[in-house]
């Protein structure tokens, strides 16, 4: 490899440059992790290496709630919600805008982004 993709180090040896603190991972320690599916893609991935979504939504859409609440015979039945926990891989949630490509400095900051807040 040349110089420019190395790193000297102070015993006089090369080090290859590493884009992200842990490989774009969150294994520590164990040696194998199971694969999950790609919600988007179906592609088996590192459970470790997903991107993790919890997703709750009504079971129906807002137009079909209002029939179905016109047509109900209870004054007050809340609707169950469906509860699902997606992984995507890194290629789809970039497409997908899930997660966003982000600078080398900003890379660093590990804190997630500030939630919206709900009325």
């Amino acid at each position: 490899l040349s110089d420019r993709h190395c790193r000297r180090r102070a015993s006089g040896g090369r080090k290859m440059t590493v884009k992200r603190r842990a490989h774009g991972r969150n294994k520590k320690g164990r040696g194998h992790v199971k694969r999950v599916r790609c919600a988007s893609t179906g592609k088996a991935i590192p459970k470790d290496k997903a991107i993790k979504r919890f997703v709750v939504r009504n079971i129906v859409d807002a137009s079909s709630m209002r029939d179905i609440r016109d047509a109900s015979a209870y004054d007050s039945y809340a609707l169950p919600k469906l509860y699902i926990k997606q992984y995507y891989c890194i290629e789809a949630a970039v497409h997908q805008r899930i997660v966003r490509s982000r600078s080398r400095t900003d890379r660093r900051i590990r804190e997630p982004p500030a939630r919206f807040q709900r009325r």
